[in-house]
């Protein structure tokens, strides 16, 4: 029995006004990261069934968050032929499990932003992974990310996969497998600057940070990283002085300029690092927090850093940390800044609020 996932769109879309600008929502935690939607129509609660207009089912399970783009809707999904165990509440240890001997189908699915009509689905590979995941993980955990030309939907430990918005394939790179820590598999999302496309892949095996072309599918280049297995997606963080790629990691945080040169680095993370980096007021927020760690870590970094700029002990800012919080930082979720204010969702399941400034 195959196992079903939902996608459900909420009363946001009630009023069915002509689909604009503002009906996108291209890539994970949405325009510039930020992950806020400022609109009043937005509801403040809902359920299975409340402020709900439509629901469709998508076979399979992921992780991956929805994209869209106009009157359209993308997801990702892997489709197992065999039953897949349910995922258990809470935090654990024991969560690896080992790869299954069943046929897997990784899928991209097209949805129409005002029915939930299926408009198309496209089979990006199909076979017996050959590696594990974590219980609360998935094979589709990236989320696809997209320019309004075309959808670039990335598997962690399989490849990426290029179509245009009406599930033409137009190029593909297979890589991988490689090693994860104790198997748990895969979840950092693409970002899209400009004509390029970059991707940070932290692995057990060689980590590291790549750059291509998005319409010919070429790499650009290439750099390894120093890293074991992290979850971060990257943040392109365009500010007053440049453009930086900005990646979270258990070693070290680096930012490197949009060639792959490494331009500054700082160390004090926990020994997982999994929210993505993002930036609001002139600043880029980076944070990591793994439950069992006594360091997790929030900073607050200003423009124009180079080299080193760890903190010094006993130190809480220098010239380019505005703010460090040293125990701040969540394990899972991503933080958002929303007016002045810096909010933290844990685990645990309680709310921070510091002041982003």
């Amino acid at each position: 029995m195959r196992a079903k996932s939902f996608l459900a769109l909420l009363l946001i879309l009630v009023s069915f006004q002509a689909v604009g600008a503002e009906n996108r929502w291209p890539q994970f935690r949405g325009p510039k990261s930020l992950s806020v939607a400022e609109d009043p129509k937005l509801p403040d609660r809902w359920s299975a069934t409340e402020n709900v207009v439509w629901k469709t089912e998508i076979p399979g399970v992921g992780w991956s968050s929805p994209v869209v783009w106009d009157n359209k809707i993308f997801v990702t999904s892997v489709v197992s032929a065999t039953e897949v165990e349910k995922p258990k509440k809470g935090l654990y240890f024991g969560g690896e499990r080992k790869p299954p001997t069943d046929e897997h189908r990784w899928m991209v699915y097209c949805v129409d932003w005002r029915t939930g009509k299926l408009l198309w689905e496209r089979e990006a590979h199909r076979g017996v992974p050959p590696f594990g995941r974590h219980l609360k993980n998935t094979y589709a955990s990236e989320t696809p990310v997209t320019d309004g030309e075309r959808l670039y939907a990335y598997f962690g430990n399989l490849g990426l996969f290029a179509y245009d918005l009406n599930g033409k394939p137009l190029w593909s790179k297979k890589w991988g497998p490689f090693k994860t820590r104790y198997g748990w598999g895969t979840a950092a999302s693409p970002v899209l600057h400009k004509n390029r496309l970059y991707i940070v892949n932290d692995n057990d095996d060689q980590s590291f940070i790549v750059a291509f072309d998005k319409k010919t599918g070429e790499q650009v280049w290439r750099v390894d990283r120093q890293e074991g297995s992290n979850w971060a997606t990257p943040f392109v963080w365009e500010n007053e002085l440049r453009t930086e790629i900005v990646t979270a990691g258990t070693k070290r945080v680096r930012s490197y300029d949009l060639d792959g040169k490494l331009l500054w680095e700082l160390s004090g993370m926990s020994s997982i690092a999994i929210p993505t980096p993002f930036a609001s007021f002139g600043l880029v927020y980076i944070s990591s927090g793994y439950v069992m760690d006594s360091l997790r870590p929030v900073y607050a970094i200003k423009p124009g850093a180079s080299g080193d700029i760890s903190l010094k002990e006993g130190e809480r800012s220098n010239s380019f940390i505005s703010w460090f919080q040293p125990t701040a930082g969540s394990y899972n979720p991503s933080p958002i800044v929303y007016g002045d204010y810096y909010y933290t969702l844990y685990d645990r399941g309680f709310f921070t609020c510091h002041d982003a400034k």
